[in-house]
């Protein structure tokens, strides 16, 4: 009897699992013919005709891509998502014991996460601001905000994004001991990392709301954008580090060449200039490519823009089909290759 019920459950779940997966395909893609369907009949009547065109055929072409591979490939893609889900309670209790952990034994702890990212500010401040005199250039260029607050607002979610996609990174090397472990569901490790990250964001948030308040720029309905752009930052760096986490256990190069990029990536992000200084439209299409210029750009309309996210329509279009392509491809790789984690590490 006991055999018979066992049977008769594996059938449905079975069943289920098959009802499950035409459901989750027709809604992703009902949603992307949607997204489409807004993206072709927006109009912008002061913006070049060429362009918008260009735009709009290659968000539908991004769309299609996106939801394709979903389609294809909807059973692997949805399993970590659905144990990350299933363990968030011990996600939760990890992450806290994480940040913990990482300023342990000395005696000023947390005061550590705070003060490098500080005197970073500083410094960008006083060279940029005071000695080369950077606030000239950027008020030609349309600046009309303090230089220190339109600095702090740029370096404040590029450190989340730095501290985020390091720590997430090295989440498998770190946690080897428990990779080991049979009984130990491993895809909840890098998003630890992430939230532990997310903790000393905090801080930064309400240290920049702070400097805007010393220049006179008080929060606001449009303050509340902050947390969307948060969370636009958590998703890209959370399915971008199951992509590095996977592959740096293969190629221990990988955490050298991800703090190259690092660096690079400061330059590449309007956050010490302003994206206004380009000379021409093909250039700042070209740099607004980078996803983090999506976010940097955003934290400065939260703080003094008082522009709400949607107004940027294209943007926010790309950088979701962005990050729901990483966040694909990445727990793609992450889930063909976890069974050799345990062999290499």
């Amino acid at each position: 009897m006991s055999v018979e019920k066992t049977e008769q459950k594996s059938a449905n779940s079975k069943k289920s699992k098959h009802l499950g997966k035409p459901a989750g395909v027709a809604i992703f893609w009902g949603l992307g013919l949607i997204l489409a369907l807004v993206l072709i009949n927006h109009h912008n009547p002061l913006a070049d005709q060429v362009t918008e065109r260009m735009k709009k055929v290659s968000g539908c072409v991004l769309i299609t891509f996106t939801c394709a591979i979903y389609a294809i490939y909807y059973e692997r893609i949805m399993t970590i998502p659905v144990e990350l889900f299933q363990s968030r309670k011990l996600i939760w209790k990890l992450a806290k014991n994480d940040f913990k952990k990482r300023y342990a034994g000395s005696y000023l702890g947390i005061v550590w996460a705070m003060a490098q990212p500080v005197v970073t500010v500083v410094m960008y401040w006083i060279v940029f601001d005071k000695v080369f005199d950077t606030r000239s250039q950027m008020v030609a260029s349309g600046l009309e905000v303090p230089y220190v607050l339109y600095l702090t607002a740029g370096l404040v979610p590029w450190f989340y994004f730095s501290e985020a996609i390091t720590q997430g990174t090295m989440a498998l090397i770190e946690y080897n001991y428990l990779v080991k472990k049979v009984v130990f569901n491993i895809s909840i490790l890098p998003i630890i990392k992430v939230i532990a990250a997310t903790f000393i964001h905090v801080f930064f948030v309400v240290v920049l709301l702070l400097v805007s308040v010393g220049y006179g720029y008080y929060p606001s309905i449009y303050t509340l954008q902050i947390i969307y752009y948060s969370f636009c930052m958590f998703m890209l760096v959370l399915g971008m580090s199951y992509m590095t986490c996977a592959l740096v256990v293969f190629i221990r190069d990988l955490q050298q060449i991800i703090n190259i990029a690092l660096q690079i990536g400061m330059w590449a992000t309007p956050i010490l200039w302003s994206i206004t200084m380009l000379k021409t439209d093909n250039m700042k299409t070209l740099f607004k490519l980078n996803p983090l210029v999506y976010v940097v750009n955003g934290y400065r309309s939260a703080i003094y823009e008082e522009v709400w996210f949607w107004e940027h329509f294209y943007s926010s279009t790309y950088f979701w089909i962005f990050t729901i392509s990483m966040f694909c491809i990445g727990t793609l790789i992450f889930r063909k290759m976890r069974v050799h984690f345990a062999d290499v590490l």
